[in-house]
C-alpha cells in the first residue's frame, strides 16, 4: 500500500474539503467540527510545549561559563538577524496588506476587539514580561510571561552541579521529548482537520479567503528572498569581509537537505559536515554555534509568525496598534527560540504570537490559519532553508571573531 507524504495527504485534503463545500452548500458544515477539534489539540499543547523546550533548550548549553564570550557573540548574533527577519515580515505585511479586503461571514460580531491585549506603551510590554505567578501565567496564557520564565528557569539550570543539576535536565529533557511526541502524533492528523478547516471556509467565505492566503503567500516568499538574498550576504560581508558567494556554494548540500526535509534538525550532520569541511570552521565552534542555533535561531519561523500574525489581523479587520506590533515583533522573537527544529513546528508557534495579542479566541482565525495551514508546505521548506543559512553564517562570524584563519582554504583563498 502507497503511504503518500504528509504534505500530499494535505493536498489532497484540501482539495476534497472544496469539492464537498461546492457540492453540498451550507451543509458541508457538518464536517466543520473536525476542524475545531485539530485547532483545540493544537491549543491543548502549546503551554507544556513552551515549558519543556525553551526550559530544555536553555538548560542543555551545559555550564553556565559557556555563555561567556563565544555565547555572548552567538546571542548577538541570533538576536541581529532574528529581529532583522521579523522586521521584515512587519514591513512587507503592511506595506502589501494581504489580508485587506477578507470578509468572513457571520463572525463580525462575534468577537469583542476590546479584549485585545493592548500594553500601555513599550516599556509596559518588558513590565509584563515578568509573571508575579508563573503558574497563573500559564493558565491564563500569559505566553510572553511564560516564555521569559522558562528562559531564566533554564538559566539558573545551568548554574547547578551534581545530581540535582542532572534531574531537572533530564526531566526537562524527557518532557520535551514526550511533548515531541505528542505534537507529531497531532499533526499526523492534519488532513484531516485541513479537510474541516477548508470545507468551512470555502462554504462560509467562498474564495476570497485563498485569494487572500495567495498573496500571503507571496508576502512571505519576498520576505523570506530579502532575508536570504539580501540581508544574511550582507551581514556576512561586512563581519567577516569574505565573498558570500563563497559561503553559499560551500553550504549548497545543506540547503538541499533543508529544503527537502523541512527540518533544521534533522539537516544539522549536514550543516556540521559543510561548515566544518568546506568553510573550515573549527569542531570546538561548531559544535557550539550550530546545535544552538537549530534550537534557538529561527529567523524563518520568526518572519513567518510576525507576518502570518499581522495577515490574520488584517484579515478580520483589526487594526493593531505600534504598541501591539511590537508585543507581536517580541513575543514572535522569543516564540522563534522555543521553536522546534522539526517539520511544520511553525503550526503551534503560531498560535502562541495569536495569544499574546489576545486573538487566539477570535472564531475566526483558526478558520484562517487552517487555511494558512493547507500552503504551508513551500513555505515551510523555504523558512527551514533561511533557519540554516543564518546558522551556518553564524558559525563562520563566530569563528572569524575567535581568530580563526583558514576559512574556506578547501574551496578557495580567503578575501580577507
Amino acid at each position: 500500500m502507497i503511504k503518500l507524504k504528509l504534505h500530499w495527504q494535505v493536498i489532497i485534503a484540501m482539495g476534497l474539503g472544496i469539492l464537498f463545500a461546492l457540492t453540498f452548500g451550507e451543509r458541508s458544515l457538518i464536517v466543520a467540527p473536525l476542524g475545531t477539534i485539530f485547532m483545540r489539540l493544537l491549543k491543548m499543547i502549546i503551554v507544556p510545549l513552551i515549558l519543556f523546550s525553551i526550559t530544555s533548550g536553555v538548560a542543555s548549553l551545559g555550564d553556565s561559563k559557556t555563555l561567556g564570550r563565544m555565547g555572548a557573540k552567538t546571542f548577538g548574533y541570533y538576536l541581529f538577524t532574528s529581529l532583522s527577519a521579523i522586521l521584515i515580515g512587519l514591513t512587507l505585511t503592511n506595506l502589501i496588506k494581504p489580508g485587506a479586503g477578507v470578509t468572513l461571514t457571520g463572525m463580525e460580531s462575534a468577537f469583542d476587539p476590546s479584549t485585545l491585549s493592548t500594553p500601555d506603551s513599550p516599556i509596559d510590554i518588558f513590565y509584563r514580561m515578568i509573571p508575579t505567578n508563573p503558574i497563573q501565567a500559564a493558565a491564563d496564557g500569559n505566553i510572553l510571561a511564560l516564555i521569559f520564565w522558562c528562559i531564566l528557569f533554564g538559566f539558573a539550570i545551568t548554574r547547578l552541579t551534581g545530581k540535582p543539576k542532572d534531574v531537572l535536565v533530564n526531566f526537562f529533557d524527557a518532557g520535551f521529548k514526550a511533548m515531541m511526541a505528542l505534537t507529531h502524533g497531532i499533526i499526523r492528523f492534519l488532513p484531516i482537520g485541513v479537510f474541516g478547516l477548508i470545507t468551512k471556509a470555502v462554504a462560509s467565505t467562498g474564495f476570497d479567503l485563498f485569494q487572500a492566503v495567495g498573496k500571503y503567500m507571496l508576502t512571505i516568499a519576498i520576505g523570506l528572498s530579502i532575508h536570504f538574498l539580501i540581508v544574511l550576504p550582507l551581514v556576512f560581508y561586512f563581519m567577516t569581509k569574505i565573498n558570500p558567494l563563497k559561503h553559499w556554494k560551500a553550504m549548497a548540500p545543506a540547503f538541499a537537505t533543508a529544503f527537502s526535509t523541512s527540518s533544521s534538525g534533522a539537516t544539522l550532520p549536514v550543516t556540521m559536515d559543510c561548515v566544518e569541511n568546506n568553510c573550515g570552521v573549527s569542531n570546538k565552534t561548531s559544535s557550539f554555534v550550530l546545535p544552538l542555533g537549530a534550537t534557538i535561531n529561527m529567523d524563518g519561523t520568526a518572519l513567518y509568525e510576525c507576518a502570518g500574525v499581522l495577515f490574520i489581523a488584517q484579515a478580520l479587520g483589526i487594526d493593531l496598534s505600534l504598541t501591539q506590533q511590537i508585543l507581536v515583533v517580541i513575543t514572535a522573537f522569543l516564540a522563534s527560540v522555543g521553536a522546534a527544529a522539526i517539520p511544520s513546528a511553525g503550526l503551534v508557534m503560531i498560535f502562541i504570537v495569536l495569544e499574546a495579542v489576545g486573538l487566539a479566541d477570535h472564531p475566526g482565525a483558526a478558520l484562517i490559519v487552517g487555511t494558512m495551514l493547507a500552503v504551508d508546505r513551500p513555505l515551510d521548506m523555504a523558512r527551514t532553508m533561511v533557519n540554516v543559512g543564518s546558522d551556518s553564517i553564524g558559525a563562520v562570524v563566530v569563528a572569524q571573531s575567535e581568530g580563526e584563519t583558514n576559512l574556506y582554504e578547501q574551496k578557495a583563498e580567503s578575501s580577507e
